[in-house]
C-alpha cells in the first residue's frame, strides 16, 4: 500500500537527521529538506504547474491553506524535537494527527469517523505511545518541556490540515501528483526566508549535504508522491492513522542500524500498534 510505503520512508527521518553536523539548526534542517523536496515535487510533474489555473477559486484557497500547513509542519516539529526529545515529539505529533484529521473531517462534513476507524486509531495511538515512550516509562525519562509539547501538537495539526486538503482536492478529480507538487512547491517558496535566516554553513559539508539530500529526495519527494497516490484510494482519516507505522519503522531501524536497545514494554507497544494497523487495513468480512 502506498501509504504504508510512505510511512516506511518517513521512518528513516530520525536516523538521517541524527547524522547532521553538530550545530545544524533544527528548523534549518527541516526548511532545507522542504525546499529540495518541494522543488522536486513541483518540477517533476507538469500538472502541478497548471493546477492553480485549472482550479476554481475555492480550490485555490484550499491549495494556499495546504501550502501554509506544509510549511508549518517542519517549522514546529523539528524545534519540538530539540525541546522535548524525539520520543515525546513523535508521539504527540503522530498521535494527535489522526485525531485532528477525524475531527476536522467531521467538521468539514467529510463524514463522521466510523467505529472501526475509531477503535483501530485508538489502539494504534496507544501502541505508538507505549512503543516510543517505553524507555522513559521504564525509568529513564526526564522532564517534558511544555512549549515543546505545544509545538509537537501544532505539527500534528499541520499534518492533519494538509492531508485533508490534499484528500479533498484529489477526491474532486485533481491529479494526486499535481496536488502534492503545487502544495509543496508553494511551501518551498514560503520557507525560503527561514532557510536564509538560519545558519547554513553546515550545508556546505559532505555530511550536511547528504542528510538534506536524503530528507529532501527520500522522505519528502518520494514519500509524498506515494502518499498522494495513496490518498486517491484512501480517506485522509485512514491515511493519517496508517502513517503511525512510521515510529515502528524508526524504532526497528534504530535497533538494527544504530545499536539502540528497546525494553520489553516498547516491544509490547509495537505489537499493539501492529494490531491497530491490521484492524484498519484488513478487509471487512461481508
Amino acid at each position: 500500500m502506498p501509504i504504508l510505503a510512505a510511512a516506511l520512508l518517513w521512518g528513516t527521518t530520525g536516523t538521517a537527521s541524527s547524522l547532521a553536523p553538530a550545530g545544524a539548526p533544527a528548523a534549518g534542517i527541516g526548511a532545507a529538506a522542504l525546499v529540495l523536496g518541494g522543488a522536486l515535487l513541483f518540477l517533476t510533474d507538469r500538472t502541478a504547474w497548471s493546477l492553480p489555473r485549472a482550479c476554481r477559486a475555492g480550490e485555490r484557497w484550499l491549495l494556499a491553506l495546504g501550502a501554509v500547513a506544509v510549511v508549518g509542519y517542519p517549522l514546529t516539529f523539528y524545534p519540538a524535537v530539540t525541546r522535548t526529545g524525539v520520543a515525546v515529539a513523535t508521539v504527540i505529533a503522530l498521535g494527535s494527527a489522526p485525531v485532528f484529521t477525524g475531527l476536522l473531517g467531521w467538521l468539514a462534513r467529510q463524514g463522521r469517523p466510523g467505529a472501526r476507524w475509531t477503535g483501530a486509531t485508538a489502539l494504534a495511538v496507544l501502541g505508538c505511545a507505549v512503543l516510543v515512550l517505553g524507555p522513559q516509562l521504564a525509568g529513564a525519562g526526564g522532564a517534558v518541556d511544555p512549549l515543546g509539547v505545544l509545538l509537537a501538537a501544532l505539527s500534528g495539526l499541520s499534518y492533519a490540515v494538509y492531508s485533508l486538503v490534499a484528500g479533498r482536492l484529489i477526491a474532486a478529480g485533481r491529479p494526486s501528483a499535481g496536488v502534492m507538487g503545487a502544495m509543496f512547491g508553494a511551501a518551498a517558496v514560503l520557507v525560503l526566508p527561514v532557510l536564509a535566516l538560519e545558519p547554513h554553513g553546515w550545508l556546505a559539508t559532505v555530511r550536511g549535504a547528504g542528510v538534506v539530500l536524503h530528507l529532501g529526495v527520500i522522505t519528502t519527494f518520494l514519500a509524498y508522491r506515494l502518499f498522494g497516490h495513496g490518498l486517491r484510494h484512501t480517506s485522509a482519516q485512514t491515511a493519517t492513522t496508517l502513517t503511525l507505522a512510521e515510529p515502528a519503522v524508526a524504532a526497528v531501524l534504530g535497533v538494527a542500524a544504530l545499536g539502540e536497545r528497546l525494553p520489553a514494554l516498547s516491544w509490547s507497544g509495537l505489537a499493539i500498534l501492529a494490531g491497530g494497523l491490521a484492524a484498519l487495513t484488513l478487509p471487512t468480512r461481508r
